[in-house]
Parts: C-alpha cells; structure tokens; sequence
C-alpha cells in the first residue's frame, strides 16, 4: 500500500497513476485529479476531496522532523539568534517541498477513504442486463 501511495496510484486497483499529470509542473494544475481511473472505475472526485487538513499536519510535521535534524547538529539557544536560523532552515525546507505534499495529502485522503479492491469497472454484459 505504501508505495502505491507514495508513487500517486488508484488506492482501488493500484495500477494507475491518480493526477493529470506525473509532472509537479505547471505548479498551477498540480493537484488536479483524473475523474476516474481507467483501470477499474473508482470515482476520484468529490466535493469534499481537498486534503488540506492533511497537508496541513504533513507541515507541522515536517516542521518537527527538521528540528530532529538541526537541534542535535547546530543546538538552539533563545539567547542567540539559532532559534531564527531553525525557523528560517524549516520554511525553506516545508516551501521546498510543499508541491510533494499536497499530492501526497490528496492521496491520504484518497487512500482513507476508498478501500483495496472497492469498485470495480462495469462491463459491457453487464450493462445489458
């Protein structure tokens, strides 16, 4: 499941890629969604799909993680300016990699709420009948 989520594929079958385009550019089409994949037919849209929640607590994350990183290597002290240097490294670092993480929280999203195997693709037989 795992990497299935972290290369952008369908949470149904995992077969197929989930955005418009695999590129991170144009930055301004970068989360739009296919309506559907074309390998078994799961639905990607919906009106509550924004993930912005989720982007929001991978920022605070990540904020987190880069503290891990830059207390043990250059320490911070409120008595010189280091606290302004981590906060400053963080935002470059979460600006940096903000593109991934708003494909990335669009696919928890999509990932909590549709299951492995859910939908399947209707096929012509079963149309007539």
């Amino acid at each position: 499941m795992l990497p299935a989520m972290f290369t952008m594929k369908c949470p149904s079958c995992r077969k197929t890629h989930v955005f418009i385009h695999r590129s991170m550019f144009p930055m301004n089409q970068l989360v739009e969604l296919k309506e559907e994949c074309e390998v078994c037919g799961q639905k990607f849209k919906s009106e509550r799909n924004n993930g912005g929640g989720i982007n929001y607590a991978l920022t605070m994350i990540l904020f987190f993680l880069n503290l891990c990183w830059y207390w043990p290597i250059f320490g911070l002290s409120y008595k010189d300016k280091s606290v302004w240097y981590y906060l400053l490294t963080s935002t470059v670092v979460v600006l940096i990699a903000q593109p991934y993480l708003m494909r990335l929280s669009r696919m928890i999203y999509l990932y909590l709420y549709v299951g492995f195997g859910n939908s399947r693709r209707v096929t012509i037989d079963e149309k007539k009948s």
